[in-house]
């Protein structure tokens, strides 16, 4: 669950701000830091706060870039994600050796924002489908797929190069943040006429769980989820456990996923948001042999169990993605897939986002159909042979 790569920014009523100048008369991102704590749309208080994993500054910023059109677009970054005693000891850092485990981003660091980022982001490439966009950009650094809401102890597994005490809390407050970021959304943001959520990796996941609240604010906009390598293949008893998916407490939207929404598999959620939400539009994008979403998996098939039919974790993960993404096309109308080669991880922040495969359109141009009001040519898309389950071994 790779981020995207990125850069800085602002700030509005009297938050420390500064505004990165943009070339070629591209509006310039601006950074908001420290939001005020807020009653959400929800109802109820929240507080942006990083995770506090020992020795990070837990400060939350998010950036801001106006647009030249009225729509409006909200990005969730990616960054991994942790909910046991192993997987929250390991946060990845700028001096983490390569051998040591990286699951998760921790804080937002200096250097870190959306400026580098490439792809969807990107508003000087004339391909680019939201270039004129509002865009929001949220940042993630609570290891909890940006729908958490809870304060969590966890013991020390043996971090070789920090100094960890006997056991830390982790704040996953990714959906306390994103509550926080949508107040500021409703204060300072136009009711625009088309909204696209959209998100990579575990901001796949973010876009796909939190869109329901922005629809809400905005109820009238046109609307488009894209959920780039978040497929959901996870074991069951990842999904039910403590520690598991429960770690998290998960906030998922009753008039979106139910009233027994945390019973729902993570394969699941997106299915029921594309029923309830019926006249939007849903994607998803992935490679065959995502080498970052199979290796999660692989971890969660060893510690927690039990997996599908094949040993081997990536054939598995392979078989259970290419099934789930066949029921959808088979069962949702509103619903396309975009499979392509391979085992990179994630394509909205990349150059990649633009390259036209010999056997179907750019990510970027298969986007634009499905925003496009026609949806002409927005059709599920697949390399050859890329829907040929691989075979176990």
């Amino acid at each position: 669950m790779e981020t995207f790569k990125c850069s800085v920014v602002l700030a509005v009523g009297g938050l420390l701000a500064s505004t990165v100048q943009a070339a070629g008369g591209v509006p310039p991102w601006r950074r908001i830091d420290n939001p005020p704590p807020v009653v959400g749309l929800d109802g109820k208080p929240h507080a942006a706060t990083c995770s506090a994993y020992p020795g990070t500054d837990p400060t939350y910023r998010f950036w801001v870039r106006k647009g030249r059109s009225d729509k409006l677009a909200v990005v969730f970054n990616g960054g991994g994600a942790c909910w046991d005693d192993l997987t929250c000891s390991f946060p990845a850092g700028p001096f983490v050796p390569s051998v040591v485990p990286q699951f998760y981003t921790d804080a937002i660091r200096p250097g870190d924002g959306p400026q580098g980022i490439g792809g969807a982001l990107d508003a000087g490439n004339p391909a680019n489908p939201i270039k004129d966009y509002t865009v929001v950009f949220v940042p993630y650094c609570t290891g909890d797929l940006h729908a958490g809401s809870v304060t969590r102890s966890y013991n020390n597994a043996g971090h070789p190069n920090t100094p960890l005490p006997s056991q830390f809390d982790i704040q996953h407050r990714g959906f306390d943040n994103f509550m926080v970021v949508l107040d500021w959304i409703s204060r300072n943001v136009a009711p625009p006429s088309d909204l696209v959520v959209a998100g990579a990796s575990a901001g796949g996941y973010g876009a796909t769980v939190n869109f329901p609240w922005v629809a809400k604010l905005y109820p009238q906009a046109r609307l488009t989820v894209v959920a780039d390598a978040s497929q959901g293949v996870t074991t069951a008893n990842f999904d039910a456990g403590l520690p598991g998916r429960g770690s998290w407490d998960m906030q998922l939207a009753p008039f979106a996923f139910g009233p027994d929404a945390l019973s729902l598999r993570s394969a699941e959620l997106l299915r029921a948001a594309a029923r309830s939400y019926p006249n939007a539009r849903f994607a998803q994008y992935s490679t065959t042999q995502d080498a970052v979403q199979s290796d999660f998996y692989a971890y969660m098939k060893l510690a927690y169990g039990p997996g599908g039919a094949c040993v081997n974790p990536l054939p598995d993960w392979n078989q259970q993605m290419l099934s789930t993404l066949a029921s959808y096309n088979a069962e949702l109308p509103n619903f396309r897939s975009y499979v392509a080669p391979g085992s990179d991880h994630t394509i909205l922040g990349s150059a990649g986002f633009y390259d036209t495969p010999s056997w179907g359109p750019s990510v970027a141009a298969w986007m634009a159909a499905m925003i496009d009001p026609s949806g002409s040519g927005w059709t599920s898309t697949a390399c050859p042979d890329c829907l040929l389950p691989l075979p176990c071994r």
